[in-house]
């Protein structure tokens, strides 16, 4: 990853960016190592890991790497259900998301933080030759040393 890419992310870290844009704070710090790096390098290999695959079906849904980012079975059921629904409410084809970007890390404090993804897929309506979009947004929290995605309530 570039220096510039990781001086981004130092400054969101400090809570320097947002909304209304920079804020004036002090020198920003460039990370190589530590908490928010472990974030970013754990949160992108997980959104990494959606694209292409259906949502709907029994192996996705039993797959071990996608289980490994949460602290139990019924986590990984909430946030799965979750986006299931998202994906057949938003008509994905097949549930099948074709790319996932994130759009932004939001580190709130010391072992919390958000993550906005688009996720894009093929339209399931009829005559809809267009692609789908979903803007969604996961909490993640620093627990026993390690990131976690924290479903949200259903």
């Amino acid at each position: 990853m570039s220096a510039r890419r990781w001086a981004l992310l130092a400054c969101l870290a400090a809570g320097c960016g947002g909304p209304a844009g920079p804020a004036a704070v002090g020198p920003v710090e460039l990370v190589s190592e530590g908490p928010v790096v472990e974030f970013h390098d754990r949160a992108s290999g997980f959104y990494a890991r959606l694209a292409g695959r259906r949502f709907n079906t029994l192996a996705t849904f039993q797959d071990a790497e996608l289980r490994q980012y949460f602290r139990g079975g019924s986590a990984f059921a909430d946030w799965y259900a979750d986006l299931a629904d998202e994906l057949a409410t938003s008509h994905f084809e097949k549930n099948r998301p074709l790319t996932v970007s994130v759009e932004e890390f939001l580190v709130e404090g010391p072992g919390r933080a958000r993550v906005r993804v688009a996720i894009v897929g093929e339209n399931a309506l009829p005559l809809r030759f267009w692609e789908t979009r979903l803007v969604r947004e996961d909490r993640w929290e620093r627990q026993d040393g390690q990131w976690w995605v924290i479903p949200g309530k259903l």
